[in-house]
């Protein structure tokens, strides 16, 4: 139940009461959706905003994602803000995977915890074809604090518009002396890895690599947000050669390679602002010289502990 300070009832007696003209100055919509997005996306989003205006512990929706840079096609999800009542975002929280299962045909949805932000509501939704929906449910006063700007595609009395005015958009970016201080601890740890045979953790290291050294710096060099490896092949086209280098099959000679190429890659990204840790990268380039040889001598060496 929402508390004495929720706005809740009166506004469903306003709505009740009101004239349909006289609502259109309560609310506002943005129906001008992006010329990229899908029919598909298109119908389920127009249904969706029907349905959650008229929650009245919903103040706001806002669109993220590729929507916000009109590059949608049919494998995008759609990433949403849903904006609450501060007074209503507890009762919000535990009704919404009610809510979610109001806008369509919900086959599955779970919190997002995964990716540290436990009011998101990840779903799937049984379509045709199926879509993958982001509900990320916010207090309106925390909506200042974001990492991009959204649109906004309803509000009531332009309270998401005013909540947004309140702060600006900032982007978590990597810090590359952060990761100097790391990388060569973790390119020994993955040669560990190589030399002893554990491929499945070898691999695991290398796409750890990508996602979080190389691509990020591959993306901010291009001028992007450094989202990982979303989209890098779009974005700067001019390094995928150079980052399927760092890819590997199961096999122990393709991952050293790979992890070679990681290491020449990182030392053409990673500029001369950082402090090198020098004695650190000595010695985990000699550590994989030596797995170098181990490899190139596989009788010798494999499987051992």
């Amino acid at each position: 139940m929402c508390d004495g300070a929720c706005p809740c009832e009166l506004a469903i007696e306003l709505h009740c009461a009101w004239s349909g003209t006289v609502c259109a100055l309560w609310w506002t919509m943005n129906t001008v959706m992006p010329k990229s997005m899908p029919d598909s996306h298109r119908r389920f989003l127009t249904s969706l905003l029907d349905v959650l205006q008229r929650d009245q512990r919903i103040v706001g929706i806002a669109a993220g994602g590729s929507y916000l840079t009109d590059s949608m096609d049919e494998f995008s999800d759609i990433d949403l803000i849903i904006a609450v009542e501060a007074a209503c975002f507890d009762t919000v929280m535990n009704d919404r995977h009610h809510i979610a299962a109001s806008l369509g045909p919900l086959a599955g949805a779970f919190t997002g915890e995964h990716v540290g932000e436990p009011r998101l509501l990840v779903c799937l939704y049984d379509t045709a074809p199926p879509i993958h929906v982001d509900l990320k449910f916010v207090s309106l006063p925390d909506i200042a604090l974001r990492v991009e700007d959204p649109v906004v595609l309803w509000e009531r009395e332009k309270g998401l518009t005013y909540a947004l005015e309140k702060g600006h958009a900032v982007y978590p970016t990597p810090d590359p002396q952060w990761i100097e201080d790391r990388f060569w601890i973790w390119v020994h740890y993955a040669a560990t890895k190589i030399g002893r045979g554990e491929l499945f953790e070898a691999l695991e290291c290398l796409s750890f690599f990508r996602v979080h050294v190389l691509g990020p710096l591959i993306l901010l060099r291009s001028g992007h947000q450094p989202a990982g490896v979303r989209r890098l092949e779009k974005l700067a086209p001019g390094y995928t050669a150079e980052l399927r280098r760092t890819t590997a099959g199961y096999d122990r000679a393709e991952c050293l390679h790979a992890l070679q190429a990681c290491i020449e890659l990182y030392r053409s990204l990673r500029g001369d602002a950082v402090e090198y840790q020098q004695k650190a990268e000595r010695a985990a380039m000699q550590y994989v010289s030596e797995i170098d040889q181990r490899v190139r001598r596989p009788k010798h060496h494999a499987g051992r502990n």
